[in-house]
């Protein structure tokens, strides 16, 4: 389930923040998501002014918008990013809760692709603790296996369903998705667990990935860093 509740002004801040810290000739990948959007605006007003960058898109959204607003694409086959820029949907330190836009997949092996990682969230994402509900993307013939495999690791799956149209929610990658609540998420062996239940494709929890987070508010942004990244 996608989670909302900061504002425009604090995710556009956070997004753009982020843009800031592209340079000349990188690639950047893309994330997916309002927050994520503010970015990939901002880079294309760059680019507009002269900035030479290309970018690896994480969904069908990120592409598109990147698309409209001038951004040269490339793949994973033929460059790897310099640095990445995503949004989130919780975060507890450096580790993350992702998928509300069941782009997480993607997500993942970009941000893992990349030299650096950007997160970019507003005030109401940073959390004291991870409280899902965690998605899990996995292969829709095996839903019924995976469904008791997360039972078994404590959690409640729920099959995530479209919003405008009868059905379940199907992934650019053609996957099915399950929202999973936990009474209390350890983020390091439940991201160990998840990963290694067969059928699963890949989950929501991104554990110790991030480099950087950018947090907006309505008055500016705040920076955090693990120590080693500053």
């Amino acid at each position: 389930m996608k989670r909302t509740g900061g504002s425009d002004e604090a995710k556009r801040r956070a997004g753009e923040a982020a843009a800031d810290r592209v340079t000349d000739g990188q690639v950047v990948g893309l994330g997916t998501g309002s927050t994520a959007a503010y970015a990939i605006r901002r880079l294309g007003r760059a680019v507009d002014s002269g900035l030479d960058v290309r970018a690896v898109p994480t969904s069908f959204q990120s592409r598109e918008l990147a698309r409209e607003v001038g951004i040269p694409l490339v793949t994973l086959d033929e460059a790897t990013p310099d640095i990445a820029i995503d949004g989130a949907d919780e975060v507890a330190g450096f580790d993350l809760v992702k998928g509300g836009g069941a782009a997480h997949a993607r997500e993942k092996y970009v941000a893992g692709a990349a030299d650096r990682f950007l997160v970019v969230v507003d005030d109401s994402k940073p959390t004291d603790r991870l409280a899902g509900p965690v998605p899990v993307e996995f292969l829709p013939g095996a839903r019924v296996p995976v469904a008791a495999a997360i039972r078994d690791a404590g959690g409640e799956p729920t099959l995530r369903t479209a919003q405008q149209k009868d059905g379940p929610v199907v992934t650019d990658n053609g996957n099915l998705v399950f929202d999973c609540a936990f009474d209390a998420i350890d983020p390091e062996p439940l991201s160990a667990t998840l990963s290694a239940i067969p059928g699963v494709v890949e989950h929501g929890l991104f554990v110790g990935m991030a480099d950087a987070v950018f947090i907006g508010s309505e008055s500016g942004v705040e920076r955090r860093a693990p120590p080693l990244s500053e």
